[in-house]
């Protein structure tokens, strides 16, 4: 692994467990274990640090549904896998890194937008295409509509004046929203194997 993906890893690391905020660039430097000479050769301000680190979060995420996805064996199995792996990422994630990055980088902030209402919103869509024609999602859907719909959820989600992560569990939010409106647009057929995934897999 190159120098710079080490120290965004580590960087990433830290601000999933304690929030963007909590730490100075000096304790970053000695909590990752850094000198401020490397600091300052791979980043130009703290702005551009959390930038780099929201970038390779982003590919990270980006690889690790890549694999994830290899397993699935349908259309239905794929929308599980992807949030299975949305709760288990929010799990272990400090709420204050969502924050800290609305509130305080707005740029890196906007790129993680991007992801999900471009990326995202196109990965879903082929989903459930996918399962409307394997007959595990229901016809009459609008395809457009219910994409929208689950990605609108989940900003609503993570918007903390609707969730004040103080008061939510924001992983058993992503359960309550996401599970039972995944059953509500499946057919019969798909609604058993969303069933037998969720027990499966203890969700």
């Amino acid at each position: 692994m190159a120098l710079l993906e080490n120290v965004l890893e580590r960087i990433l690391y830290l601000f999933k467990a304690e929030g963007i905020e909590a730490n100075k660039e000096q304790d970053i430097l000695r909590k990752v274990g850094i000198p401020g000479t490397t600091y300052q050769e791979l980043f130009s301000s703290k702005a551009e640090m959390v930038k780099q680190v929201t970038l390779f979060n982003i590919e990270m995420q980006k690889q690790e549904q890549i694999r994830l996805l290899a397993s699935a064996n349908n259309s239905v199995e794929e929308i599980m896998i992807l949030l299975q792996d949305g709760i288990s990422t929010l799990s272990k994630t400090n709420p204050l890194m969502i924050s800290d990055m609305q509130q305080y980088y707005p740029e890196s902030w906007m790129l993680t937008q991007d992801y999900l209402s471009n990326y995202s919103h196109h990965q879903n869509s082929a989903i459930l295409n996918r399962g409307i024609l394997q007959g595990y999602f229901r016809k009459d859907i609008n395809l457009q509509l219910v994409t929208k719909i689950i990605m609108e959820q989940f900003f609503m989600m993570i918007n903390p004046a609707v969730f004040p992560p103080n008061r939510y569990n924001l992983a058993e939010v992503f359960r309550s929203i996401y599970l039972y409106y995944v059953r509500g647009i499946c057919t019969e057929k798909g609604g058993k194997m969303a069933e037998e995934y969720f027990s499966k897999n203890n969700l």
